[in-house]
């Protein structure tokens, strides 16, 4: 499946679940970097709709015992992919999603501000699977496309830009195979 991102920052293959969790990027500021989250709520459980409940506002904290410091967060990643590759969206990539929390990436803070948030449907301590690597793959080619100022060394893990606070996408993410086949795709686009 070719992904394409249309005029309202919106990939065309996700389904679109809106958000209240964002806001404006401040002006001039357009997306840099990508980072890679990972979540499922209760942890380790999948296919629950959870997390999506969160991103949307819809979450009530009650459902679970361990939802309970949950309460009152205002969170969003612009994209998620679950663990059958399937995308949605939440937040347009023109907006700030609230995904990165307190970070910094190469000495700029509020990562927020010029970055694109991706959460993989998983847990820090198990791996991600094959469709989820497709379609994260698919994902960056075509928002290193929309958006140039994004290149292949600015995809990162929430603990690259928050270390010590935050862990995911964990030590199972397969870091060699994403960066190895973002540059053999994209060293395809730019063959003659």
């Amino acid at each position: 499946m070719q992904l394409q991102i249309n005029a309202e920052h919106r990939l065309d293959q996700a389904l679109w679940h809106p958000s209240p969790h964002f806001d404006a990027r401040p002006k001039e500021c357009w997306p840099e970097l990508v980072v890679v989250h990972c979540v499922s709520l209760p942890e380790g459980e999948y296919g629950t709709g959870a997390p999506q409940r969160l991103f949307t506002g819809q979450l009530d904290c009650r459902e679970h015992s361990s939802f309970a410091d949950l309460e009152g967060l205002r969170v969003a990643p612009h994209i998620m992919i679950d663990r059958r590759g399937q995308l949605e969206q939440f937040v347009a990539f023109n907006h700030r999603a609230w995904h990165a929390g307190i970070s910094s990436w190469r000495g700029r803070s509020g990562c927020n501000d010029f970055s694109i948030g991706v959460e993989l449907e998983g847990a820090v301590a198990e791996g991600y699977t094959d469709s989820q690597y497709r379609s994260l793959i698919q994902l960056v080619i075509q928002l290193m496309i929309a958006y140039p100022q994004i290149s292949a060394d600015a995809v990162v893990g929430h603990c690259h830009i928050a270390p010590g606070r935050k862990a995911d996408p964990g030590p199972h993410f397969n870091w060699p195979h994403l960066m190895l086949e973002l540059h053999r795709q994209l060293s395809a686009f730019a063959a003659p």
